[in-house]
């Protein structure tokens, strides 16, 4: 019951910190591969991510005033910095939109925050990151490049939220942008991922990350995902078809014209990688969603960003730009970590996302937990606690 009990304005930065959920692996889920300090994309050193979470309103929709469920995510690989780094992208699937990627095609950089928020607000986010790179980098004196190409994408919230409302304000991001933190970051119904569904349940955001050792150096790749895809008789965990065995709870949806809602992901790294080796982590993603069920259904935009941190050399006049690449050869283990640490990402989505009623009275139930268990077990996949 308490759940279902919204106030009437409800707007909120997540930091780092936040109260323990369980996750996936708290559940006795199995996964491959060995997982970072904090299995987040933040794992990675210098990484940062912020959200700005908006829940208002109940009831019926009235396009303009809500109810409003959405927010917005940045994900920062240098920091609160200007400074550039490596990178690629994938499109699976292109019912969906990123912006900035002619520039990344082109050149294999980007510099700055990445923010992924719903369908309609992606020019607002875009405007209000370039507005915060003025703000923040520009040397006043010059001809400003500083506003940039920011990268923002999207997935579609319109079952819960007044998507065309345009609710996400650059306050919003600005503040996203200024709580950007460390460390454990928030999962589920948090940031762009608040609206939205994922296999029939409450879907959102979610993160995972894997240690790898290549010719003795250490590693370190995050995934993160806003996750809005699926039907739930396709949704697989750890091989075993939980959909079609668990068959609800299903979704209250009083207006059911919907589509099929997108996957954005970011796959960040320390190794040093060019941007032709990233765009090969980028399209490894793809077997990461497929172990989970899907199939990439007509109407899903699923769009995929691979970066890497490494910084190059300079010479003392900045003339020449060195970089170390590890070799083709020895790709493997990124390969693999960038597929695990995906699955993961999709399902401590999963297992985090929260009961949400939004517009019209729409109702987004989430995995059950107890039943998830028991379905794995019923497969001898559930991994059994001592405790």
């Amino acid at each position: 019951m308490v759940i279902l009990l919204f106030i009437s304005v409800l707007c909120i930065t997540v930091s780092a910190q936040e109260a323990k959920k369980p996750r996936a692996r708290d559940l006795g889920i199995p996964f491959t591969g060995a997982p970072g300090a904090y299995n987040s994309i933040t794992d990675v050193p210098g990484l940062l991510v912020g959200y700005k979470t908006l829940i208002v309103g109940e009831g019926a929709l009235e396009p303009g005033k809500g109810p409003v469920r959405t927010g917005v995510t940045v994900i920062l690989p240098k920091g609160k910095s200007e400074k550039s780094y490596a990178a690629a992208w994938f499109n699976l699937n292109g019912d969906g939109e990123m912006t900035g990627l002619p520039y990344v095609e082109d050149y294999g950089t980007n510099s700055g925050a990445i923010g992924i928020t719903n369908t309609n607000s992606v020019g607002v986010v875009r405007d209000a990151i370039g507005e915060w790179n003025y703000n923040n980098f520009t040397n006043k004196e010059l001809i400003d490049f500083s506003f940039g190409l920011p990268v923002v994408a999207e997935t579609w919230d319109g079952l819960l939220n007044d998507i065309n409302g345009l609710h996400v304000k650059k306050e919003d991001v600005f503040k996203a942008l200024d709580s950007a933190s460390s460390g454990s970051i928030a999962e589920g119904n948090v940031g762009g991922g608040t609206g939205m569904a994922l296999y029939g349940f409450k879907g959102g955001s979610g993160t995972a990350s894997r240690i790898v050792t290549i010719n003795n150096k250490v590693y370190t790749l995050g995934v993160f995902i806003q996750a809005n895809f699926g039907g739930m008789n396709e949704l697989t965990i750890a091989g075993v078809p939980v959909g079609k065995e668990l068959g609800g709870p299903k979704p209250i949806i009083h207006n059911p014209k919907r589509k099929d809602g997108s996957a954005i992901v970011i796959v960040a790294t320390d190794a040093p990688l060019s941007p032709n080796q990233l765009k090969h982590l980028a399209k490894r993603v793809t077997h990461g969603i497929a172990r989970t069920g899907t199939i990439s259904h007509d109407s899903s935009g699923e769009i995929f960003m691979a970066v890497s941190t490494a910084t190059p050399e300079y010479n003392e006049d900045y003339t020449v730009e060195k970089w170390e690449v590890i070799p083709k050869w020895l790709l493997n283990p990124l390969y693999q970590a960038t597929v695990e640490a995906t699955e993961e990402a999709i399902i401590n989505t999963l297992v985090a996302a929260e009961e949400m009623k939004g517009i019209n009275d729409n109702i987004f139930y989430p995995i059950p937990h107890a039943k998830l268990q028991e379905v794995l077990r019923k497969y001898n996949r559930l991994v059994e606690s001592n405790k």
